[in-house]
């Protein structure tokens, strides 16, 4: 029996199917995905976050408890080059303090090393989010 490790698209899709997991603060599996010295590029102030400690923080902070619930993700288009993979998406869910939902599209590109995220960037319409939630002055 042969070992295969998955290509980027696969690992890519596992992670996104696994958020409702993550929200759950079932972690473990989709951590198994992500490589220990991950780099995220988050932009903004917020700048890139290094390792897996810093992506278990950034999950957790989604989780019970976090600024919305009842999301979803949904993959509307995937595009894989070499050891890379590029997602379309719908996101989805509700934000928790004002009960009003929220539905954006966003997309995000992994880099994958032996079946594991090594790199991340994702754009995501803010704008759009405070818009639907009223939030926007």
């Amino acid at each position: 029996m042969t070992d295969v490790t998955p290509g980027p698209g696969e690992v890519h899709r596992r992670v996104v199917t696994m958020y409702g997991e993550v929200l759950a603060g079932r972690l473990d599996e989709a951590l198994a995905l992500i490589d220990p010295d991950v780099i995220d590029h988050r932009g903004g102030s917020s700048g890139d976050h290094h390792g897996i400690g810093a992506w278990r923080r950034k999950w957790e902070s989604f989780g019970e408890g976090g600024p919305f619930h009842d999301v979803s993700v949904t993959i509307e288009q995937n595009v894989v080059a070499g050891d890379t993979s590029v997602n379309r998406y719908t996101t989805r869910g509700t934000h928790t303090a004002s009960g009003r939902r929220y539905e954006v599209l966003g997309m995000d590109m992994v880099r994958v090393r032996s079946g594991r995220i090594v790199e991340h960037w994702a754009l995501r319409d803010s704008d759009a989010i405070r818009h639907q939630l009223g939030q926007d002055t």
